[in-house]
């Protein structure tokens, strides 16, 4: 059996990185909330970019139903606890990572632990766990840690980093206060203005939001996770531009489109308020149909 070697294992990274760069890496702690769809790729793939140090929480098992997206889910996963599958996975590509688990998800009394010692938050909560996300952001922005969330729409991803001193979470999408439903729409048009993935949604009975459904493919998750891998690279290294909310990215594998998204006010702005409108109106009609 070979005998691992961190820096042989890794050292194709270098080139794109320095020595010194993927020594910073390897040093630097993430945390994950959210082992599903985006998060076990999230956590994999950052784990090929050599980072050292993770905090991962989801309360959730695998099943059958993940199976078209979820890195981790495979029969012999079935009914396993997703922290205890991924960190298994994580551990099998770097056998001296540090990995901290979190398997009753994250909440107000673990909060603090979860985010001891982080150096970046990245996103990855079911996207509609408002209560949670709401509280891990909150946490973010008062505690000066930079938080990326990346979605995976239709077959492509939409991109926000939330960094200290910027917009928060809460500024931009301002969930506080709304309904389930307005909760949801200002969450979906937040991140996505754009909307690229609306022209090609063939099924219209596949989306069920008062019910916490809807459709998803693999290619978006893993466009996902290669986002922001290479998000968390330049904000940990300090390289590079990176775009902060109200501005974010939107690229659609589908359609051949790449879009700079732009909103002033986040979901206060007129423009998006009139769009948020508009499929709020197109989402009771649809409900009274």
């Amino acid at each position: 059996m070979t005998e691992f070697n961190f820096e042989q294992a890794f050292s194709r990274n270098i080139g794109w990185i320095t020595k010194d760069e993927q020594a910073i890496l390897r040093s630097k702690k993430i945390a994950i909330a959210g082992l599903g769809g985006v998060g076990g790729s999230h956590l994999l793939t950052l784990t090929r970019l050599g980072i050292g140090k993770f905090h991962i929480a989801d309360f959730d098992k695998f099943e059958l139903a993940n199976f078209n997206r979820q890195v981790g889910a495979t029969i012999s996963h079935l009914n396993h606890p997703k922290t205890d599958i991924m960190a298994a996975m994580a551990l099998d590509i770097n056998p001296e990572l540090t990995i901290q688990k979190f398997p009753d998800g994250v909440t107000y009394n673990n909060l603090a632990n979860f985010f001891s010692g982080v150096d970046l938050y990245v996103d990855s909560l079911d996207f509609f766990a408002f209560e949670a996300r709401e509280m891990v952001f909150a946490y973010c922005a008062e505690h000066k840690i930079p938080a990326i969330t990346a979605a995976p729409l239709g077959m492509g991803v939409a991109l926000l980093n939330f960094m200290p001193n910027k917009m928060t979470f809460e500024q931009y999408f301002k969930l506080n206060g709304k309904s389930s439903i307005d909760k949801i729409l200002h969450f979906l048009l937040g991140l996505s203005p754009a909307m690229l993935q609306r022209r090609y949604l063939i099924d219209q009975n596949s989306v069920d939001l008062l019910n916490h459904r809807g459709p998803s493919t693999p290619m978006a998750c893993e466009l996902c996770a290669g986002v922001v891998a290479t998000q968390a690279l330049k904000i940990l290294l300090g390289r590079g531009k990176v775009l902060a909310a109200p501005k974010g990215l939107h690229f659609d594998a589908y359609s051949n489109r790449l879009v700079t998204t732009w909103r002033p006010g986040g979901n206060g702005n007129p423009f998006q308020k009139l769009g948020i409108s508009i499929a709020k109106k197109q989402f009771i009609k649809m409900r009274r149909e």
